[in-house]
């Protein structure tokens, strides 16, 4: 990358923060709460869709109404206490506030709730890098994904895609920097994997967050 770009727009959970020991907390009360049995399966490459989505696949649950209840418990517990449990991956915390000192703009894109998300932004002392937080529920009606949150981005914010690179854990975060013509940085600590497709592409892999500055380093190419 011989010039740094303009504008990062983040994902959250997985990318930034590790939000797992939460959500598994949340989701073990939600299912004790409503008297579900819940599976073994490994929340850790689940991390990323909507909680309805987590919560049917960890539960094997088809039923609309036990999902509701389900989401209702979840919410009481992750909203308590769940979102107090995330912290941030190694290296984020200074980064950020590197990168943010060199003047690039950040943003984030996200499936958590606005509120949730905000307020673990505040917790961490970080909510004041970033110059917008985009949520599913952050519109009406809510974005139906990543893409929808980065073209409204791009448009309000006035974002050049051609000097803008979104950094994230999943294929739903690859597939809308594709979608948008936006360089994709894959974030190898997180919680997704992805596959390389005539739809997707990697620009760059960080096995490391700090990885990410030296890649915004003046002069120095990574290409």
């Amino acid at each position: 990358m011989t010039i740094p770009p303009a504008a990062l727009i983040f994902d959250l959970d997985g990318t930034l923060i590790d939000s797992l020991p939460g959500i598994e907390f949340s989701v073990r009360a939600a299912f004790e709460a409503c008297g579900i049995r819940g599976t073994t399966i490994d929340l850790r490459s689940k991390v990323g869709p909507p909680i309805r989505t987590i919560l049917a696949e960890a539960g094997k649950v088809t039923e609309e109404c036990e999902l509701m209840d389900l989401e209702k418990a979840f919410r009481k517990s992750y909203d308590y206490e769940g979102w107090k449990m995330s912290t941030c991956f190694p290296e984020v915390s200074p980064v950020l506030r590197a990168i943010h000192s060199q003047g690039i703009r950040l943003f984030i894109v996200t499936n958590k709730p606005l509120n949730i998300s905000t307020q673990i932004l505040e917790r961490l002392g970080l909510i004041g890098l970033f110059e917008a937080v985009i949520t599913r529920d952050s519109a009406e009606p809510a974005y139906a994904g990543k893409k929808a949150m980065v073209e409204f981005l791009i448009v309000t914010h006035s974002i050049d895609p051609a000097s803008c690179v979104l950094v994230g854990d999943t294929q739903e975060d690859a597939q809308a920097a594709a979608a948008c013509a936006i360089r994709f940085a894959f974030v190898s600590h997180g919680y997704g994997k992805i596959s390389e497709n005539p739809t997707t592409q990697m620009h760059y892999k960080l096995n490391t967050f700090t990885e990410l500055h030296q890649l915004l380093v003046p002069g120095v190419c990574h290409d």
